[in-house]
């Protein structure tokens, strides 16, 4: 609920601050006085409307999902809307987006005088329907789960086996280009780091010629060999160092000679031709690596075009089972609520009566699946769309909507604004709004502006707004003076004794 409102500088408004109750509070007060500025800016302190107001803040506990803007969870909460220079918006000091405000306030707060057609969603009455059956019948509750379940796999299966029959539609084209990509690659038959090697025996045989001229002429060292080992001996020195240095140079030009020589088998002309063929592979697919890695993943595409026609079967016949489940639940779920669309009924033309309204048409037809099943509610006043009903009418009417849902709500329902929603009605049908909103108090928090003494009569909490010179003030009211104001309300500004007893009259019949 809305414990607390505090308005600062806003037109005829200096400054008030109002603490507020739950149940049914009530602001009256005489035309011009403002009472609708003051509404309007209730709603603005939740990013719900517009004010020039310096300040409109609201103290509220309820119970917000706040993580996501930063904000840590508390058990009360400020809403702020400030305006200087330009508005902003905050939530115990938390900065935050008018329109994220909004959001976190709009599941608690509802603005009824705005012809919002939400309460007469399908959505929304099926809810309402199911909400009445699981009071009898919980078992609704497991079908409708059941369902859900079962309807949501089978949109993900149909959804698949759409897609499978799509690329089947594709599929020969699909299979030639895989083949086509496999076989290119592998008449080519790359190894990695093949490319490294050729490029490395291309460049030895570039030098072939002139590296083994260079060994020959080297290896006349070795015909003076027996010289050094005779000096060596002469001169009486170890000649085992010049032994080993020569064992290895000779086996280095040896090891070198016999390498040049085996590549007089090489074709340069084939070694020239496959580099050229891995220079493409690499120019089209970025390395060998990635060649062969593309030559899988085509094997694979290949394996799944050839098993497409047994996955397509394995998908229907998946299918064929979730349908049928589908189709088997909602049965159920539909033969529920036509079972309890009767009570439905009854039970809201019972409010419609109490609001002097005619009758309503209520009636399920079948519509394409859903989340909810295969229901959709058709709502008619008297044979009547309800887009074509008055204003008056299509408030009452989902005033009726919302007191058939708080029968069965097992928790408060947040806040409902109303303006002057027994404007231009008869005592009868003032009194009857009355007696259907002082029933939702129980669940909701609802203020509501009145001009009519049965409404006002009802009020938990009742809020005169007047004016003093140009300046606007707001007053809760206590018994006796909830008596003079009901009797200005009947009789005018001459107050007559008739009219106050008949105000006594009226706040009696609440105690």
């Amino acid at each position: 609920m809305i414990e607390r409102f505090y308005l600062k500088e806003y037109l005829s408004f200096k400054e008030i601050e109002l603490d507020l109750k739950s149940g049914l509070v009530v602001f009256t007060g005489p035309s011009g006085s403002g009472k609708s500025i003051l509404m309007s800016s209730i709603l603005s302190s939740f990013g719900s409307g517009t004010s020039d107001a310096s300040l409109c803040e609201a103290t509220v506990s309820w119970e917000l999902e706040t993580d996501e803007h930063g904000i840590e969870n508390d058990d009360v909460y400020i809403f702020k809307h400030i305006k200087k220079e330009k508005s902003r918006y905050f939530i115990n000091n938390q900065s935050l987006p008018k329109k994220a405000m909004s959001s976190l306030s709009s599941n608690y707060l509802r603005h009824l005088s705005l012809r919002d057609f939400s309460d007469f969603e399908n959505e929304n009455l099926l809810l309402i329907l199911d909400g009445r059956i699981s009071k009898q019948n919980p078992n609704i509750d497991l079908l409708k789960d059941e369902y859900k379940e079962a309807f949501l796999e089978h949109r993900r299966v149909k959804k698949e086996l759409l897609s499978i029959e799509d690329e089947q539609k594709r599929v020969t084209e699909l299979k030639e280009f895989a083949a086509f990509e496999i076989k290119k690659i592998e008449d080519v038959n790359p190894k990695v780091s093949e490319d490294e090697e050729l490029l490395e025996i291309k460049k030895e045989l570039s030098k072939k010629e002139k590296a083994l001229e260079a060994i020959a002429k080297a290896n006349a060292i070795f015909e003076h060999e027996h010289s050094v080992f005779s000096a060596l001996d002469t001169l009486n020195v170890d000649n085992s160092f010049f032994n080993d240095a020569m064992n290895e140079l000779r086996a280095v030009m040896e090891s070198a000679e016999e390498k040049f020589n085996a590549l007089d088998e090489v074709d340069i002309e084939e070694v020239l031709n496959r580099l050229e063929e891995l220079s493409e592979l690499k120019r089209r697919y970025g390395g060998i690596k990635e060649a062969l890695e593309y030559k899988e993943q085509k094997v694979l595409e290949l394996q799944k075009y050839e098993n497409i026609e047994i996955a397509k079967g394995d998908l229907e016949s998946r299918e064929s089972l979730l349908r049928r489940k589908v189709e088997d639940l909602a049965q159920k779920i539909s033969a529920l609520r036509t079972d309890e669309l009767k009570h439905f009924k009854e039970d809201l033309n019972r409010y419609l009566k109490q609001l002097y309204l005619r009758d309503a048409d209520v009636a399920i037809n079948s519509a394409e699946y859903g989340v909810l099943g295969k229901d959709e509610i058709l709502l008619k006043l008297n044979n009547t769309d309800l887009q074509k009903i008055s204003t008056g009418e299509f408030n009452r009417l989902r005033l009726a909507v919302l007191a058939l849902k708080s029968e069965f709500m097992n928790q408060n329902g947040g806040v409902l604004m109303l303006d002057e929603i027994d404007a231009n009605l008869s005592g009868e049908e003032s009194m009857s709004v009355a007696k259907v909103l002082k029933e939702l108090s129980e669940h909701f928090q609802i203020f509501v502006i009145s001009h009519q003494p049965q409404l006002t009569s009802m009020g938990d909490q009742h809020f005169l707004v007047h004016k003093k010179g140009d300046e606007s003030h707001v007053k809760e009211l206590g018994f006796d003076e909830r008596v003079d104001e009901i009797a200005r309300i009947i009789s005018g500004a001459n107050i007559t004794q008739e009219a106050r007893e008949f105000a006594k009259e009226l706040l009696s019949l609440q105690k």
